[in-house]
């Protein structure tokens, strides 16, 4: 899909539209992605209507650096603690893709509720998922949960 274009993100970001598109597309929606020519940017477009754009920070790379820092902050025995984060990282990547594509319907049918979608909604499902995954570790496999018994 690269067009050559200086704007075109990075292969993560390319990914994670590309799999949304796809999400959205299961839904019956006609949607497909372009890149953005002013932007470093992928643009979504649901039924010919432009909704949203996917930026680097949409690609949950930097949520998942930040999960990863945290289990090796908290970490306890070595296999569990490498499973646990490679699925939580998994999960986190696999929610953040429903998370977009069911951002891009909600934009493409309620546009008037842009700003609650986009900045509270959303971002309470992925940092809240991350912060049920953090809890969930430090009550139950934590080495700092060991210290204090």
């Amino acid at each position: 899909m690269s067009s050559g274009s200086k704007y075109y993100p990075d292969i993560i970001t390319n990914l994670v539209a590309k799999q949304s598109s796809e999400l959205v597309g299961a839904m019956g929606y006609d949607v497909h992605y372009l890149a953005h020519e002013n932007e470093p940017s992928l643009k979504l477009i649901l039924n010919g209507k432009y909704v949203a754009r996917v930026v680097e920070g949409c690609n949950s790379v930097s949520v998942i650096i930040l999960f990863v820092a945290f289990m090796v902050a908290f970490a306890g025995r070595l296999k569990p603690t490498f499973f646990y984060t490679l699925a939580g990282g998994v999960l986190i990547y696999a929610v953040n893709i429903i998370r977009i594509a069911i951002l891009s319907i909600g934009l493409y049918n309620y546009p008037w509720r842009r700003e609650i979608l986009h900045t509270a909604i959303f971002p309470l499902i992925i940092y809240g998922m991350v912060f049920i995954l953090w809890m969930f570790w430090v009550n139950r496999f934590s080495s700092i949960n060991k210290k204090h018994e």
